[in-house]
């Protein structure tokens, strides 16, 4: 069943956009979703703007602000909507949010009462995604990485330590490590094969070389929005409130470097050199049709400890999926191979658990922080996330369409992740794509 709790007149189904991509069944972007993002006019040094995708277009925050069409919105949100990155509209927390989204709904509805204002203003206000440079969303001062797919960590596990997958902790607090938030890129950065240490199997000692085990890893990610004070926890009641939305991620990671360096401290220079995100931040209000309970405890699971049970539903119904495309297969006009189609409700652990969990020790997050849930895994072999459970540590290999195979990633391989969310009685929103093609080492 749809959650409709928390929706408003922004969610209803029914509702169309003047912009007719918008109301394409098979857009990512219709009335429904309005996702935040940054951008400027391609091909040019125009100073960052914040946006808003929809259909094949993007809305100029900063332009509808200045020209005075958000309407109650107060000064203080349109003021940061002016700003080069969403850190300080971030900051401003949920009401500013909301008021900004249903302005923003009622300038882009057919119905709506300003829809002439926004057309008078033409392209310097509602410009093409195709004429768009999307850029990083927000300036993103740390990143955490999560592992909170029980699938994925008992199928990493296993191939480790078969008689005993899943470490002491795990049921216990949602494991994590902090990640490397200046090597993060937007979607279509290429991404440069790194160098590192490695130990090969029967050798005396490591060598520096070029990996030659790279995988993707395919997740999701939340962006951090009002700061909590250091030394002040956030709780499971509030946690909703400290988050803006979500994007998709690809923890790119060097598997052969990850094996030898992991012990004692876990991912260092494996996990450093390059994250991949989608440009466009699907908010949490966007996402209130696809909540759910979140994921059911086992029976013979521990209890939680009181500050991670949950007080309100933080689980959300997003199906997510990864692509690969070998250099020759798009020379030879191949559609991109699916690998896997798993969904965010598969996970261990909530995004909300995630944030009170980082925060429990007094840790302070910041606007514009970005979080991340691990690789989303399922039960079934084509739920896995990542190439080290599909081909089960390399030992069996994908067949391509241009009949190569595939243990990990070879140079020229682009992967192209994609996120929908879909359930009836809504309208199916998404949150485009993030893609990269793997340079050679140099």
């Amino acid at each position: 069943m749809t959650n409709l709790a928390h929706t408003d007149s922004t969610h209803e189904p029914s509702l169309r956009s003047w912009i007719d991509s918008a109301n394409d069944p098979e857009t990512d972007f219709p009335i429904q979703n309005l996702p935040f993002g940054v951008f400027r006019v391609a091909g040019t040094d125009q100073r960052p703007r914040i946006g808003v995708a929809i259909g094949e277009c993007v809305l100029d925050l900063h332009r509808c602000a200045t020209e005075g069409l958000l309407g109650s919105v107060e000064p203080e949100p349109c003021c940061a909507l002016s700003a080069t990155t969403l850190n300080d509209f971030l900051a401003l927390g949920r009401p500013a949010w909301r008021a900004t989204r249903a302005a923003v709904s009622d300038l882009l509805s057919a119905s709506g009462s300003r829809r002439s204002d926004v057309q008078a203003l033409g392209e310097s206000i509602l410009l093409k995604r195709a004429d768009a440079e999307l850029l990083l969303p927000a300036r993103i001062g740390d990143y955490t990485d999560f592992y909170a797919s029980i699938h994925h960590a008992t199928n990493v596990g296993s191939m480790f330590r078969p008689q005993n997958p899943l470490l002491p902790n795990y049921k216990h607090l949602p494991v994590g490590y902090h990640g490397r938030a200046s090597s993060i890129v937007i979607s279509g950065t290429p991404v440069r094969r790194p160098y590192g240490q490695t130990m090969a199997e029967g050798q005396p000692g490591p060598v520096y070389g070029p990996c030659r085990l790279l995988d993707y890893e395919l997740e999701m990610g939340f962006f951090v929005g009002p700061a909590n004070q250091r030394g002040r926890p956030v709780g499971m009641a509030t946690a909703s409130d400290h988050i803006f939305g979500l994007a998709i991620v690809n923890d790119w990671s060097a598997r052969d470097i990850q094996k030898w360096e992991y012990q004692p401290l876990g991912p260092f220079c494996a996990k450093n050199f390059a994250t991949t995100i989608s440009p466009w931040v699907v908010t949490l209000e966007a996402l209130e049709p696809y909540r759910n309970a979140g994921p059911r405890r086992g029976d013979d699971d521990p209890p939680l400890l009181e500050y991670l049970q949950p007080v309100q539903e933080m689980g959300y119904d997003i199906t997510v999926e990864a692509y690969l495309s070998s250099k020759r297969m798009r020379d030879e006009g191949m559609q991109p191979l699916r690998l896997s189609r798993g969904t965010l409700a598969d996970m261990y652990w909530t995004i909300a658990q995630m944030l009170v969990h980082h925060t429990s020790t007094g840790c302070n997050l910041a606007p514009g922080d970005l979080l991340a849930t691990g690789t989303i895994s399922g039960k079934a072999q084509t739920t896995r996330g990542c190439l080290l459970e599909l081909t089960w540590r390399g030992e069996k290999p994908l067949t391509l369409p241009d009949g190569t195979k595939r243990s990990f990633l070879d140079d020229g391989d682009e992967v192209i992740m994609r996120a929908w969310c879909h359930r009836e009685g809504a309208a199916r929103i998404g949150f485009g794509e993030c893609r990269g093609i793997v340079l050679p080492a140099e």
